[in-house]
């Protein structure tokens, strides 16, 4: 779907699902969601993200280390609500093995220049977590800037978060189609 100069980013399959578990099962990557995934809450991620292709025409997609072959995390766009809106959101998770190697800043480019060029968003944001600093720094890396601050409900636990965002006029790009 998309490449970059060291990533290709494609749609989740069924046969994927050891991959994602890679990492949405490891309690240090999934730290802002204050718990690993249980079998059950990624075979649902996976079908949340097949059923998104189907109904959007993008989700989140396995993030391919050229070089290797290697599924090494996931990039792309979902819908997510904040305080009653709904927005297209730039979210990311990387193996903890590639964090800090620039992997999710050139995903999370090409993904915004992705949704600007093929699906016209006027806009795209990322919402994130308020003691989440390196995710702060892919968004402020990939163009973002604070809009707000808000308050998410999860599994019962308030959890304040910022929605950063980025015009569609404040692009640039860095992806190339198959």
């Amino acid at each position: 779907m998309i490449e970059t100069e060291r990533l290709v980013l494609r749609e989740w399959t069924a046969d994927d699902l050891p991959d994602l578990k890679r990492f949405l099962q490891d309690a240090e990557v999934m730290w802002a969601y204050e718990h690993a995934f249980s079998n059950e809450e990624v075979s649902n991620w996976l079908q949340w993200n097949l059923d998104s292709y189907q109904a959007n025409g993008y989700g989140l997609w396995a993030m391919l280390c050229k070089s290797t072959g290697e599924i090494i995390g996931e990039c792309g766009i979902t819908q997510q609500t904040v305080e009653g809106t709904v927005y297209p959101e730039i979210g990311y998770h990387l193996v903890k093995t590639h964090w800090h190697q620039g992997f999710a800043v050139e995903a999370a480019r090409a993904v915004k220049d992705w949704g600007f060029k093929k699906k016209q968003f006027p806009e795209l944001v990322s919402t994130i977590r308020d003691t989440n600093l390196a995710s702060m720094n892919v968004a402020i890396r990939n163009g973002m800037i604070v809009k707000k601050r808000f308050i998410k409900q999860y599994r019962g636990i308030e959890m304040p978060h910022y929605l950063f965002g980025v015009k569609k006029d404040a692009r640039s790009t860095f992806f190339r189609e198959k």
